[in-house]
């Protein structure tokens, strides 16, 4: 049989060239975007609001604000590990948040309060978002295993299922993006609209919140970029095979 059936020649050669030449500017973006993140989450963490808020208090604001009462707001392990849960209805602050009554805690607990608000609205992206979950998971967890085994063995059945499952996560990490950019966007609107924060401190909350949105950027491109150098790798194989 031909070299090109066992190692996928041109086909395999060109789509890794490709992934490794966008490779660099996305890794770029990532490192920069993380940076940015613990940066500005620093600065601003250094800097008393006004008001002398706490992030749990302010969290308690946003979602009074929009007429919830229902969501539990508690303290957690660790740093930058603020997140809303839709299983049990609650929001957990790391610790630099819930207590803290700086600029950087309000728009971090404020952005997770406008996640508990998606939900409460039944916004239409957050809601796709928890329906695929269940297919994300299963995608996450098997797809490089058949992606590798049918690469290996060059199978190009296994390799496509396993591309089709590693989409999965790629998709999820798509509709992630306004997920993110929303939650962000209702945090920042609240919090000048209750005159929460003041101007100059809406912009620092701004920048925090902006720059943590720019990891979900980083990591859709990281994903879609593995999943184009896959679907390369398929089409020149099965052009391999065509050809033999």
């Amino acid at each position: 049989m031909p070299y090109g059936y066992y190692y996928g020649g041109y086909g395999d050669f060109l789509a890794n060239n490709i992934y490794c030449i966008l490779l660099i500017p996305i890794l770029l973006l990532s490192i920069w975007a993380q940076a940015q993140v613990s940066g500005n989450f620093k600065r601003y963490s250094a800097i008393a609001n006004k008001r002398h808020l706490t992030g749990a208090q302010a969290a308690e604001a946003v979602l009074r604000a929009h007429g919830i009462y229902n969501v539990s707001i508690r303290p957690c392990a660790g740093s930058l590990t603020d997140h809303y849960d839709p299983r049990d209805n609650s929001i957990s602050l790391s610790q630099d948040v819930y207590n803290s009554a700086t600029i950087a805690a309000v728009g971090v607990a404020a952005h997770e309060a406008g996640h508990a608000v998606q939900y409460a609205v039944g916004y239409g992206p957050v809601k796709l978002r928890t329906a695929i979950i269940p297919a994300t998971q299963l995608g996450s967890k098997f797809s490089f295993i058949l992606l590798l085994l049918g690469m290996i063995l060059y199978v190009q059945p296994l390799f496509l299922f396993g591309i089709v499952l590693f989409s999965l996560t790629t998709i999820f990490q798509l509709i992630t993006l306004p997920v993110e950019f929303n939650a962000s966007h209702r945090a920042l609107v609240t919090l000048e609209e209750q005159g929460i924060l003041y101007d100059d401190e809406l912009n620092g909350a701004r920048k925090v919140l902006w720059a943590a949105a720019l990891t979900y950027v980083a990591a859709l491109l990281m994903s879609a970029l593995q999943l184009l150098r896959y679907v390369l790798i398929f089409l020149g194989r099965s052009n391999n095979r065509r050809r033999d």
